[in-house]
């Protein structure tokens, strides 16, 4: 039976661990911003790799995907290779997949390394937001998604966070379908597009479809905000 911390942790432990959260997060940052990691988080690059990888391709994206969200590379910057190298829909496919793993890794390491040293900071002022947040979990991190809340930070926030894991996984699931389909399809689109050399096709239904559900998305925020708040 799934278990949250309900009582601040005493000693040395929480913040032991809370140390070693913000090592992690260092050590995540520096890889990916100092090291050969950043060369290959392109299209050409990160193709070539995964051309030579065959059938494994695809389960080889999905775990760059996982261990990209771990090391705060930008979800967009993820999605954008996934669309760019597999198109729309398959695209979509393995983006969500790899989105949806790397969440919930996220979302483990934060948990198991902060949320005891998160516990014992909050006073009686946000005692009631944290319970708020458990109470009401699946909601909260609906919402948070649904409005495009910042997708990396918030995996390992919501570690933190008294909410159960089923609730951030559903709410994570089904917050970043949508976002993630009109991105991906419109990328994949273009893809296809740049990929025929046919520039005539920009003009086609499927290129506007795709360009008008994208500039849809940036509305999407504001329509759940005036919704929620009728």
């Amino acid at each position: 039976m799934e278990t949250t911390p309900r009582q601040a942790a005493t000693g040395k432990g929480p913040l032991i661990k809370a140390i070693a959260l913000l090592l992690f997060i260092v050590a995540a940052v520096v890889i990916v911003r100092f090291t050969p990691v950043k060369g290959y988080l392109t299209r050409e690059a990160l193709g070539q790799v995964l051309e030579s990888a065959g059938y494994w391709a695809p389960l080889l994206f999905i775990l760059v995907y996982i261990v990209g969200i771990c090391l705060f590379v930008p979800g967009t910057l993820l999605t954008t290779l996934g669309a760019a190298i597999f198109g729309a829909y398959w695209g979509f496919l393995y983006v969500w997949v790899g989105a949806m793993i790397g969440a919930s890794a996220a979302f483990w390491i934060g948990r198991t390394l902060g949320r005891e040293f998160a516990a014992s900071l909050i006073g009686d002022r946000l005692k009631k937001y944290d319970e708020a947040i458990e109470r009401n979990g699946f909601a909260t991190v609906l919402y948070l998604r649904l409005i495009y809340f910042p997708f990396t930070p918030m995996n390992f926030g919501m570690g933190l966070t008294r909410v159960r894991f089923l609730d951030y996984l559903f709410g994570t699931g089904l917050g970043i379908i949508v976002g993630t389909f009109i991105f991906t399809f419109f990328v994949g689109t273009v893809r296809d597009v740049w990929a025929s050399g046919n520039w005539g096709d920009l003009l086609s239904f499927k290129v506007v479809f795709s360009v008008a559900l994208f500039v849809f998305s940036f509305f999407i925020p504001k329509i759940i905000r005036k919704l929620k708040g009728e």
